[in-house]
């Protein structure tokens, strides 16, 4: 099974809602506060959807992940406690977050490749991100996956850590 991406749709919203709250759930059974706080809601998504950043990571024309790519739009980065790897323009992704159901494929890994093409799709060669300190999955994904870590920076006052991949000309 192939993944496929696509931009997200309104209708997609209440499976998209769904897998984000088996997320939220796992995160929860992690003993983690990620996600733990209301962030994020349907409401959001349906912002995402409606700004044309949020993604659906479709197998055999079922939704089996969501996330956010947006380009130089992450006012908190600014404020990093570290140093970026580059000050250049960047992607960033949020919310990514795959159905229970399909944990373990390798999806993930197939969303940060799809992001890093999308992001040289846009001749932007930076790509940034942030997770919680207790999201091992996560971070286990961005060392795999070549990311940086840079420093902290701050959502709803909890500290993240923030990465950065710079990308192949």
């Amino acid at each position: 099974m192939t993944p496929i991406f696509r931009l997200a749709t309104l209708t997609d919203l209440p499976a998209i809602w769904d897998i984000l709250q088996q997320a939220i759930a796992r995160r929860k059974a992690d003993g983690s506060n990620q996600w733990q706080d209301g962030y994020p809601n349907p409401e959001v998504v349906q912002n995402d959807i409606e700004k044309e950043v949020g993604f659906v990571l479709t197998l055999e024309n079922e939704i089996a992940g969501y996330f956010v790519v947006l380009i130089n739009d992450e006012p908190e980065y600014a404020k990093i406690i570290g140093k970026w790897l580059t000050n250049d323009d960047f992607a960033v992704f949020h919310r990514v977050a795959i159905s229970e159901d399909n944990l373990g494929k390798g999806l993930a890994k197939s969303i940060f490749q799809f992001i890093e093409d999308y992001a040289l799709k846009n001749d932007i060669f930076s790509v940034k991100a942030d997770t919680n300190f207790d999201n091992h999955a996560m971070l286990s994904l961005f060392e795999k996956s070549g990311y940086v870590y840079c420093g902290e920076v701050y959502f709803r006052g909890s500290p993240r850590r923030a990465y950065e991949k710079v990308l192949e000309k």
